[in-house]
């Protein structure tokens, strides 16, 4: 699996080169994931731009991927996505389970918000 990552201060984009999305791609998505964390990025958006079909295998570990970031304090949001594998999540209903942004600014504001949202959260913890 190829990967363009794209490492910005508060968060890293990560865009897979491949046209199909299965489960194969799913776990070298999650194993990305775990390298920049392991290198102190911690808020990803996975820009989907490439992927024009997809299995729904993909779809499970997507929503694992989702859950164990926010489980972490992490934000992961996904971008780019096109209409065929749209069509697919909203038939699973996963559409609302997922952050999904149709432009990658709306990405970055959505992680930019979450953030500060943690920040916040923390703060009025102490």
């Amino acid at each position: 699996m190829e990967f363009k990552i794209d490492t910005k201060p508060t968060y890293s984009i990560i865009t897979p080169a491949d046209a199909h999305i299965d489960a194969n791609m799913t776990a070298a998505l999650s194993q990305k994931c775990e390298e920049l964390a392991q290198s102190g990025s911690t808020n990803y958006i996975i820009d989907l731009q490439h992927i024009a079909t997809s299995d729904n295998t993909a779809f499970d570990d997507l929503v694992q991927m989702h859950e164990n970031c926010y489980n972490n304090s992490q934000s992961l949001v996904f971008t780019g996505v096109q209409d065929g594998v749209m069509k697919a999540l909203q038939e699973r209903e996963l559409d609302t389970v997922l952050n999904i942004a149709p432009k990658m600014i709306e990405a970055i504001d959505i992680v930019s918000m979450e953030i500060l949202e943690r920040d916040l959260f923390g703060e009025s913890e102490e």
